[in-house]
């Protein structure tokens, strides 16, 4: 199966590791680079040729909106899907002014990220289902409905998370923290439990979506 080739622009490097790890799991897909700035982005896909970049909207310098500008002025550009934490359908209509083929949101980085991703090599359009929502209740003037409680970690078990989303083994995180392996075995199984995630894909998808790694050193 062909390789769809992406490049992430993100400035939170344990961020764009966290996704990198993701998309490693996926057999037709291939990350050929990535960038910390909108001005690195532009010069490095211009060199990498990538078939969609996956681009963040606020980075220093040159943001991802003007970035996606420059990037659609390429020749043969790649189609660019911007990962964005923000719902306001003001952001996505100008991304996809700037050029964006897709606007995803990073509290979707699991399977519909990787549906948006194949949507775009495949020549297609992509707007995050949840947006759509609000986009249609925005003209309906319809109020959003209470939010669904999120699982309740404890400090340890967010500690856990985060270290196991970063791809470490049980042990390393054992002496990172101070632990036995199997109090981290414990932790590791409690949180798969109340996330209702499976295995560490699962839980680089939840830190990614609910920004677990945009801080962390």
């Amino acid at each position: 199966m062909p390789s769809i080739r992406v490049f992430l622009a993100d400035d939170h490097a344990v961020l764009r590791a966290g996704l990198k790890l993701l998309l490693a799991s996926q057999e037709d897909i291939q990350v050929c680079g990535e960038a910390s700035s909108g001005r690195e982005a532009v010069a490095r896909v211009a060199e990498t040729k990538p078939d969609v970049v996956v681009m963040d909207l606020r980075m220093a310098g040159l943001d991802g909106i003007e970035a996606t500008r420059e990037i659609s002025r390429l020749p043969d550009p790649p189609k660019v899907l911007v990962l964005s934490m923000y719902d306001d359908p003001e952001f996505m209509d100008r991304a996809i002014e700037a050029g964006a083929s897709g606007y995803a949101l990073k509290r979707d980085a699991g399977s519909e990220l990787l549906s948006a991703i194949r949507a775009l090599a495949r020549g297609e359009a992509y707007l995050a289902p949840s947006l759509t929502t609000v986009v249609l209740k925005r003209l309906s003037g319809e109020s959003d409905a209470p939010a669904t409680p999120e699982p309740e970690l404890s400090a340890r078990e967010l500690d856990v998370l985060r270290h196991l989303a970063l791809g470490l083994t049980n042990r390393q995180i054992a002496e990172a923290l101070g632990l036995s392996v199997k109090t981290v075995e414990t932790y590791r199984a409690r949180v798969i439990e109340k996330l209702g995630v499976r295995g560490r894909v699962g839980l680089v998808r939840y830190a990614i979506a609910h920004g677990l790694l945009a801080d962390a050193k």
